[in-house]
């Protein structure tokens, strides 16, 4: 079956790591994050892209992305792991030259008794509940961990796509509480948090979703199109009922595009009803339920079938997508399938 093929537009990344980067002060550093395969986007692509336009601090959610990375960017660039020192990292930490984020006491205790000698960051809960040493704990070991000189604390925020939300206040309150006198660089804004003002800014801020487009940066450049092939065409009359389970019914007589492109392909089953897609310049909507490898498609007032259409452009975000799906824009983003032929702008590969 034919794919449909995913653009990913390397140049509005690095436009998007630009405009973020201006946000912040000269003296705060502007990371990016590449968990997830580079937001479902390719790591080895993206994160070079990132590294020639100024990126010199990159943040992987596990150990073995680290590595990946370093085998991608090569031994100048400063990679942070979020899930700290696991059991059963501790050789990739040491030969990939990564810094793991230390988020519990068990992990701190591994790190020095493992790796005493190479780099490590704390991270702190002020309120996410998710990873971090709280408060009390923090106070238990700060002054042994401090003794061990990590290159950076940071935290992170629940609420910074929510400007308005109390919680930011009182997580900024907690992170400064528990670190200000601290000669150490420090970290607590993701996208959201950069967004929000200097005072969230301190020495790094570590934009990942805004990066490739998506909210709560409301200023980024558009990063993916997705161009899906029309596998057939035909025509049903009024009464005739459309896809699994019958959930739609033509109440005239239609015509209908099968494409090729579903929910094993990153299109989740809940857009349907809300999916509308593009046939060159006119709006086509979604019937019936969305397939694993197929949607279909009302073209009725079409002036000829199309060849293709199109799921995502400039107008039809990730974010748009995902409030139709009733979710957000990272899961979109990130589970775009990898059937998909790729066509990548910008920067050559490696």
């Amino acid at each position: 079956m034919p794919t449909g093929t995913l653009h990913i537009d390397l140049e509005a990344v690095a436009a998007n790591w630009r405009a973020l980067d201006r946000l912040s002060a000269s003296s705060c550093e502007t990371a990016a994050v590449v968990k997830a395969d580079g937001y479902g986007l390719g790591m080895t692509r993206v994160a070079p892209r990132l590294a020639k336009e100024g990126a010199r601090a990159f943040f992987t959610a596990s150990a073995a992305e680290g590595l990946e990375l370093r085998r991608i960017l090569g031994p100048e660039p400063r990679i942070y792991v979020l899930y700290g020192h696991m059991a059963g990292d501790t050789s990739v930490i040491e030969r990939a030259d990564l810094v793991p984020m230390i988020c519990s006491i068990d992990q701190l205790t591994r790190h020095f008794e493992t790796l005493p000698q190479k780099p490590f960051g704390i991270q702190l809960d002020t309120g996410m509940n998710r990873l971090g040493l709280k408060q009390a704990e923090w106070a238990a070991v700060a002054d042994l961990a401090l003794g061990a000189g990590p290159v950076l604390i940071m935290s992170h925020l629940a609420s910074a796509d929510e400007p308005g939300s109390q919680q930011n206040n009182a997580q900024l309150s907690a992170f400064r509480y528990m670190t200000d006198g601290l000669d150490i660089p420090r970290s607590l804004s993701a996208t959201g948090g950069t967004t929000l003002g200097p005072g969230y800014h301190f020495d790094m801020v570590r934009p990942g979703i805004g990066l490739y487009g998506g909210l709560p940066f409301k200023d980024a450049t558009p990063v993916v199109g997705l161009d899906l092939p029309v596998i057939a065409c035909f025509d049903i009359e009024a009464g005739d009922h459309v896809g699994y389970g019958a959930s739609w019914t033509a109440q005239t007589a239609s015509r209908i595009a099968t494409v090729a492109g579903g929910y094993a392909d990153g299109l989740p089953r809940s857009l349907q009803p809300d999916l509308e897609v593009m046939a060159g310049p006119v709006a086509c909507r979604a019937v019936g339920r969305v397939s694993m490898d197929m949607l279909t498609i009302d073209i009725s007032h079409l002036d000829a079938d199309p060849t293709h259409v199109t799921v995502l452009d400039p107008h039809r975000t990730v974010d748009t997508v995902a409030g139709a799906a009733g979710t957000i824009g990272y899961e979109i983003l990130t589970n775009l399938g990898q059937r998909y032929t790729r066509q990548y702008r910008g920067d050559e590969p490696a």
